[in-house]
């Protein structure tokens, strides 16, 4: 089963944006996938479920957003060159 979500906004905001309330709608619900991806609280492909689009579209999406598919720190990459 679904949960479902209800965010209150002003009914000129997709106007303000130049959008359709349906597009709007789907903008703000990547942006909140595309953050909780990017805070690594959700999986590339639970967030790509919540969009309702598949993993890759929404990885390839990303840059749109100004977020990294991969984020590795340069410790990480250390490690893992220390154990290649």
């Amino acid at each position: 089963m679904n949960n479902l979500l209800k965010i209150p906004y002003s009914s000129k905001l997709p106007d303000l944006l130049n959008l359709s309330t349906e597009k709007f709608e789907q903008e703000a619900t990547m942006a909140m996938a595309v953050k909780l991806f990017e805070l690594k609280k959700i999986s590339s492909g639970m967030a790509a479920a919540l969009v309702g689009i598949d993993r890759v579209s929404f990885l390839l999406s990303l840059h749109d957003y100004g977020v990294d598919m991969i984020s590795i720190s340069p410790d990480e990459i250390s490690v893992d060159l220390e154990n290649a």
